[in-house]
């Protein structure tokens, strides 16, 4: 069996000093039988450009691929997906910085407990990489989860795609994506947990960088308030429909429907069904859902304490929802 690690890394329209930063903490691993495989989506930026051609002149361990035209990032993560031989895979970003030890760590825990997937925590740094969150998991109220066929593994993606880290066999079911897919590492997680398993480490093996730029994940709540504010504008009307638009359905309806369109087992398609059908009668709630027992079921866990009172209120309490979005 190969034990090279498969780096996945997609690209575009990066920070050209945050990319070097990534890359060589990633060549600098001490787990060193590893192979970068970079995708950049058809960038503009020539100093971008420079840095992924000299670093894969350089280093035989890196396999660089640019895309004629921009693809987007989902179809880029396919992309490379397709182009990863090994039994071992992880999705890099390319603006966060590495621990020396991340790969070797979560290489070692994925097969002592013999699980398809293990994620890490990490700490959280702005543009100049200032520490803003030494805990991640407890600042983002992350589902920790260990085992297999856990509620929590079909209703919620669990770690962040680059803290990720997953068998060839996930790959394997992965392939090709489904028109449903919204984010691959959420589909990751899913179809882990459907098969061997998923594991967590709460050290944090890496630096998640914040900044304007951030697609998912990265960006502060004030930050995304002030965008979606722009969209929707402010009355309640507004806030029902950014409510609709920007939470429910791309945070957890979406999801929900991707994982279904993967799931082989009969017992987690039910479940899906059944989250499906909570997911669009929270939609026409216009100010009051009392009905709160399938968010227990199917969304409560451990380390969850405060994002379930925003959820709930967001959910079920819209009208409270909305003098936080507000204000």
């Amino acid at each position: 069996m190969s034990e090279t690690v498969d780096v996945l890394m997609a690209t575009y329209e990066t920070n050209p000093h945050y990319l070097k930063q990534q890359i060589d903490s990633i060549l600098s691993q001490t787990y060193t039988d590893i192979h970068l495989i970079i995708s950049d989506d058809n960038s503009t930026s020539q100093d971008v450009q420079s840095i992924l051609k000299e670093v894969a002149n350089n280093d035989k361990r890196v396999e660089l691929h640019i895309q004629e035209q921009n693809i987007g990032y989902i179809k880029n993560f396919e992309f490379l997906l397709t182009k990863s031989n090994a039994d071992y895979i992880c999705f890099s970003d390319h603006d966060d910085i590495w621990n020396p030890e991340k790969i070797e760590k979560q290489l070692q825990t994925l097969k002592q407990n013999d699980v398809d997937m293990v994620y890490c925590n990490c700490m959280q740094i702005d543009e100049q990489g200032k520490i803003i969150h030494e805990n991640y998991f407890q600042y983002k109220n992350m589902p920790l989860v260990n085992g297999k066929h856990q509620i929590l593994g079909m209703s919620r993606y669990l770690g962040i795609g680059c803290s990720q880290i997953f068998t060839r066999a996930v790959k394997e079911k992965m392939l090709p994506f489904t028109t449903n897919v919204m984010a691959q590492d959420w589909l990751v997680s899913f179809i882990a947990n459907e098969n061997k398993g998923v594991s967590y480490i709460e050290e944090p093996l890496f630096l998640y960088r914040r900044h304007t730029g951030n697609i998912f994940g990265g960006r502060s709540l004030a930050q995304n308030l002030k965008r979606w504010k722009e969209k929707y504008g402010t009355t309640y009307k507004g806030y029902l429909q950014y409510r609709k638009e920007a939470v429910i359905e791309p945070a957890y309806l979406d999801g929900a429907k991707m994982c279904l369109s993967y799931a082989t087992e009969k017992a987690t398609k039910n479940i899906l069904e059944k989250l499906i059908q909570y997911y669009e009668k929270l939609e026409k709630t216009k100010y009051i859902n009392l009905n709160i027992k399938p968010y227990f079921k199917y969304l409560g866990g451990k380390n969850m304490r405060k994002k379930a009172i925003k959820e709930l209120m967001i959910f079920h309490i819209p009208i409270l929802g909305y003098l936080r979005y507000i204000l």
